[in-house]
């Protein structure tokens, strides 16, 4: 095939999500309530949660269909396409073929919106008026405040306070979308004055940020808690993009030998990867092999531990078997903020475990370097989250070169880099923490 851009038409937007419970070899460990540590029935998280978000998170059915409603606002934007990387390809001199899946098509910039337009859809079905969340580099704070204001909802976001700084024109778009933003820790909650109390200068974190979303939404009646990564209905909501890739790759003639995928909470890459595995678990691919790439500096999957642990700094969500490196953990202030939470997808982190998939992590000097050339070559800058993709994507192809091999390398260009430049120019001046 000698196409560049794989397309598919709208009546090709995939009409079921892919839940990929039911075909795994062994079953998700449930998660637990935090004072009496037994499993958690659904009616505990109905403060927290929709009754049905709460029914996508424990579902074992395998495919969950998407209402109309949701896939006629998926047509602004979907199905995404699949490039052919064919100038990296060249610039690298490797026989690998290099695929990627652009999310970064979507009008906030980024695959967020595809669980963003759900979980706005299921709340408003319950009457909800308003959701609260989190988010780091503010990839999810613009896709939910997108998809309220798409679903006619109210949205408060509380950002992380290092990107809220860095990163004021994540902002001016929440805003734009009518969502009301603020730096996490704030005055606003409990946890937040907290936090300022025993260090009046933190920059926040993820797990910071959730306690204080979640707090907000169990205080009022009329709000739920929103979370665009790590949970079950969430890496469920993404597998549109792989069931769609699957379809667009069958165009090319090709099936991938490595898929990658920035990982951070897991949705990116579990929206790829999953409907893929599928075929691994069943023996029909056993040597496909899934990477998830992720920031050296808060390397959830490669260097904590697997074990329960809460989801926020505070304490207030269930404990989660997952890989994790304690939900006390504060990240480095650095860019790439996205990819900072402490743990993980525990569906991930049930694969890794299982050697479905695998981890690596890399350096932030090493991360930009392939962003650049990447960038240079195929013309998109792509976010600091989906840079680590892209330099495994360099490192595998470089290793197909060096072995004469003709893999083919499918990955996820998750976001566009457009609200990143600031940390490009750290880079580029030579001021950023390269080993971070």
């Amino acid at each position: 095939m000698t196409d560049t851009k794989i397309t598919l038409p709208e009546s090709e937007i995939p009409t079921h999500f892919y839940n990929i419970q039911p075909d795994m070899p062994t079953p998700l460990p449930p998660p637990l309530h935090p004072a009496t540590r037994e499993p958690i029935n659904p009616d505990m998280l109905a403060p927290i949660f929709p009754m049905g978000v709460i029914e996508h998170e424990i579902t074992q059915e395998r495919m969950i269909e998407i209402p109309d409603e949701v896939r006629d606002i998926y047509r602004l934007y979907r199905p995404s396409p699949v490039f052919r990387a064919r100038a990296l390809e060249e610039a690298l001199d490797t026989p690998a073929r290099i695929y990627y899946k652009s999310e970064h098509v979507s009008p906030v910039g980024s695959h967020k919106l595809n669980t963003a337009l759900m979980q706005a859809y299921l709340n408003k079905k319950e009457g909800v008026k308003r959701l609260s969340t989190e988010t780091g580099a503010g990839q999810w704070g613009s896709a939910l405040a997108c998809a309220c204001k798409l679903m006619g909802l109210e949205c408060m976001v509380y950002m992380v306070k290092v990107s809220f700084n860095q990163k004021p024109y994540r902002r001016v778009m929440m805003k734009t979308y009518g969502a009301d933003v603020v730096a996490s820790p704030s005055n606003l909650t409990e946890a937040g004055r907290k936090a300022l109390t025993e260090d009046p200068d933190c920059s926040g974190s993820l797990g910071l940020a959730i306690s204080e979303a979640v707090e907000d939404a169990v205080k009022r009646d009329d709000t739920r808690y929103a979370l665009g990564s790590v949970l079950n209905h969430v890496l469920l909501h993404q597998t549109i993009i792989g069931q769609e890739a699957i379809k667009q790759m069958e165009i090319a003639g090709e099936y991938p030998d490595i898929i990658i995928g920035c990982h951070g909470g897991g949705s990116n890459f579990g929206g790829l990867a999953f409907p893929f595995l599928r075929d691994k678990i069943s023996g029909t691919r056993k040597n496909l092999r899934a990477i998830a790439v992720e920031p050296r500096s808060c390397a959830s999957l490669t260097a904590g531990r697997r074990e329960y642990d809460f989801g926020d700094v505070a304490g207030n969500t269930p404990l989660m078997m997952m890989h994790t490196l304690g939900h006390k953990f504060i990240p480095p202030p650095v860019h790439s903020g996205g990819l900072r939470y402490h743990g993980s997808a525990p569906l991930v982190s049930h694969l890794l475990a299982a050697g479905l998939v695998e981890a690596e992590a890399y350096p932030q000097g090493e991360v930009f370097a392939s962003a650049v050339k990447f960038a240079q070559c195929e013309g998109t800058i792509p976010a600091p989250e989906s840079a680590h993709a892209i330099h495994s994507v360099i490192v595998h192809a470089l290793k197909a070169r060096e072995a004469g091999e003709k893999k083919v390398i499918l990955f996820n260009l998750s976001g566009h880099g457009h609200f990143d430049l600031a940390a490009y120019e750290s880079y580029l001046a030579g001021s950023m923490d390269l080993q971070a």
